[in-house]
């Protein structure tokens, strides 16, 4: 079983039924951060309603880690690099968080394919 960081596009697509995403969640595990169970809820709640929004956020909020002060920065220096791609907050924090734990960061966001530790899936 390998871990990874869930981009909230790949619970997204997850949650859907994309039959690519399937494994990564029922045979691998993963974390997330806060911002990307507030991602993901929003998204599910508008889709969704609710009741399946509450039922997401409570089987994902165990897999939440919390950064460090120095992950932050280190999230927001690489976001600052990288302006003119116009990355979230929520996937330069992922991905310095996958970076510094030596996991892929598991992303459909063009912004991220062919970076090192990226596992890119459309």
């Amino acid at each position: 079983m390998t871990l990874f960081f869930y981009d909230s596009y790949a619970v997204i697509e997850y949650l859907q039924n994309n039959p690519r995403f399937i494994h990564y969640f029922e045979e691998h595990t993963g974390i997330l951060t806060l911002l990307n169970l507030l991602e993901i809820y929003y998204s599910v709640l508008n889709e969704a309603g609710e009741e399946k929004a509450s039922l997401v956020l409570n089987k994902l909020y165990p897999l939440r880690i919390e950064p460090s002060q120095e992950t932050i920065k280190k999230a927001m220096q690489f976001k600052k690099q990288h302006k003119k791609l116009d990355m979230s907050y929520a996937d330069c924090l992922g991905y310095c968080l996958a970076m510094e734990r030596g996991i892929k960061f598991l992303t459909g966001d063009s912004q991220f394919r062919g970076r090192d530790n990226v596992e890119f899936m459309k």
